[in-house]
C-alpha cells in the first residue's frame, strides 16, 4: 500500500512510519513539526519506501501519488502541547480532518483517525465502552483537545454515510513508550524523567486517579490491524490493566533505581478520575489484545531516556 500519516514526525506517528516500512507499505509522513520531531524520522529518510513532506494539513497542501489509505495523527497530544496550542490543536481536528478527508475521497483511500479516551471526559461508568457518550466539559482548560477529537468523530462518520468513505476511528487510551518528550505532560515520561534526575515526582492530586496504560508497540500493533478490518464505528484501542498514578510513580522509582519522592500538587480542572478501556470489541472485531507487561514497557521506556541524556 502507499499510506500517508499525518503526524508522522510525532511519538505515536513516527512508530507507525516504522512499522508500516517494515510490512513493506510506501509511506508519506507529511508534519507541520509544531510538536513533532525530524528526529523521531531521521533513520527513515534514507529509505526509498518512505518519504518525508513538511506541510500543514489545517491548510491546503498538495500529494501528488495515489493513495490506498490516509491516517490521521496530527494534533498536539499532550496536556502542555495542546494548552499551549489551543487554536491550533482545533484546527487540526477541524480543518485538518476536513481536508485529510477529502484527500481519502478524492483516492478512494480508507481513512483512519487516531481519536482518543478523552472524548469519554470524566467518566461516570468504568470501563469505557464505545457505546458510552461520556461526561464532557465542552468549554473547560481541556475542552480544545476532548472537542476537536469529538467533532472528527462527527464528521468522519457524516464522510462514512454521505459519501460511502470507508472509515476507521481509533479511541486511544494512554500509549506511552520511546521518543515520548520529557516534558509533554504526561504522567510516564514526566515521572521517569524525574526518576532518572532524583528529582521529586510530582503526582498531581491524591494519586488514586487512574490510567491504563498501552505500551506503543502494541498500539500500533492494534491501529495495523484496524486499519485492515471492516469496522467503521470506533474501537477501542489501549491496556485495560488499570494503575493508579501512585502506583505508577512507585513503580518508575524502583525500576529507575532513584532515590526521588513523591510529592502531590494541585489536581487539572477536568482531570479524569479513572480511565480504562473495554477492549472486547477489539479482541473479537481485530483479534488483538495488548502483550507487553506495564513494567516490561517502563523498562523499555526508561532506557530510551537513558540514552538520549548521554
Amino acid at each position: 500500500m502507499k499510506i500517508l500519516i499525518a503526524g508522522g514526525a510525532g511519538f505515536l506517528g513516527s512508530h507507525l512510519c516504522d512499522l508500516f516500512v517494515l510490512k513493506g507499505d510506501s509511506v508519506i509522513a507529511v508534519d507541520n513539526l509544531l510538536t513533532g520531531k525530524k528526529e523521531n524520522i531521521k533513520h527513515l529518510l534514507k529509505n526509498k519506501k518512505f518519504k518525508f513532506k513538511k506541510a500543514d494539513i489545517t491548510k491546503n497542501f498538495k500529494i501528488q501519488e495515489k493513495l490506498d489509505a490516509v491516517l490521521h495523527f496530527a494534533s498536539p497530544a499532550s496536556p502542555i502541547e495542546y494548552s499551549k496550542h489551543s487554536i491550533e490543536t482545533l484546527l487540526a481536528g477541524s480543518e485538518g480532518t476536513l481536508n485529510l478527508l477529502n484527500l481519502a475521497k478524492k483516492n478512494k483511500a480508507v481513512f483512519l483517525f487516531a481519536s482518543t479516551s478523552e472524548i469519554y471526559g470524566d467518566p461516570l461508568i468504568t470501563p469505557q465502552n464505545e457505546n458510552y457518550w461520556g461526561n464532557v466539559n465542552p468549554i473547560g482548560k481541556r475542552s480544545m483537545y476532548d472537542e476537536a477529537k469529538r467533532f472528527s468523530e462527527a464528521l468522519i462518520m457524516s464522510y462514512h454515510r454521505v459519501h460511502g468513505l470507508n472509515t476507521k476511528i481509533a479511541r486511544i487510551f494512554n500509549v506511552y513508550g520511546p521518543r515520548m518528550k520529557a516534558n509533554d505532560g504526561r504522567a510516564v515520561p514526566s515521572f521517569i524523567n524525574q526518576a532518572l534526575k532524583n528529582k521529586n515526582i510530582s503526582v498531581f492530586g491524591k494519586g488514586t486517579q487512574t490510567r491504563s496504560f498501552c505500551f506503543v508497540s502494541d498500539l500500533t500493533a492494534g491501529i495495523y490491524k484496524l486499519l485492515s478490518s471492516n469496522e467503521n464505528s470506533p474501537v477501542n484501542i489501549g491496556n485495560p490493566q488499570e494503575i493508579t498514578l501512585n502506583e505508577l510513580a512507585k513503580t518508575v522509582v524502583k525500576l529507575a533505581a532513584s532515590k526521588s519522592a513523591i510529592v502531590y500538587k494541585t489536581l487539572p480542572e477536568d482531570d479524569p478520575k479513572r480511565r480504562k478501556p473495554d477492549i472486547r470489541k477489539a479482541l473479537k472485531i481485530l483479534k488483538w489484545k495488548p502483550e507487553v507487561k506495564l513494567k516490561e514497557g517502563l523498562k523499555k521506556t526508561i532506557k530510551y531516556f537513558q540514552l538520549s541524556e548521554v
